[in-house]
């Protein structure tokens, strides 16, 4: 088994061949769905103020760990796509270097469509939870703790 973790390009590129596979939205949304059901239990001490994204419909919350060589992200929401939007975000940017987590576009929303397909809130909720995953490297570049 591969335990190397690939780059966030390629995690993005995984993602795009990934929906490629699916005709209709319908089954994409399926798909989101069924990632969102795989993501790791969260703990529920860690559903506090301080962790909550601001800005979405659902209720998310997303916690980093690490430093800025390597920081990890846990997330979760109280919505079924919302949380395969999560499971998409954490295969990009979980795992990687602040830096390069700074420097890392969300191309796989245009790639496989989802710009397009989100309602609005949906996509508000998701810029705003990558601004908060993104703030939280920065923190870590700059030296403190996120």
């Amino acid at each position: 088994m591969n335990t190397t973790t690939p780059s966030a390009a390629q995690a993005q590129m995984d993602i795009a061949e990934e929906f490629a596979f699916f005709s209709d939205w319908s089954e994409r949304y399926q798909y989101l769905i069924d990632l969102g059901k795989q993501l790791p239990p969260f703990p529920e001490e860690c559903k506090t103020e301080e962790h909550r994204v601001h800005g979405c419909q659902s209720m998310v919350w997303l916690v980093p760990e690490g430093d800025a060589g390597k920081m990890q992200f846990t997330a979760t929401s109280d919505s079924a796509i919302v949380s395969g939007l999560i499971a998409l975000v954490l295969r990009v940017y979980s795992d990687r270097p602040a830096a390069e987590i700074l420097a890392t576009e969300p191309e796989f929303v245009q790639s496989i469509g989802l710009a397009k397909h989100l309602s609005p809130t949906r996509s508000n909720g998701l810029t705003a939870m990558l601004a908060k995953l993104k703030g939280y490297a920065a923190q870590a570049l700059a030296g403190d703790s996120p």
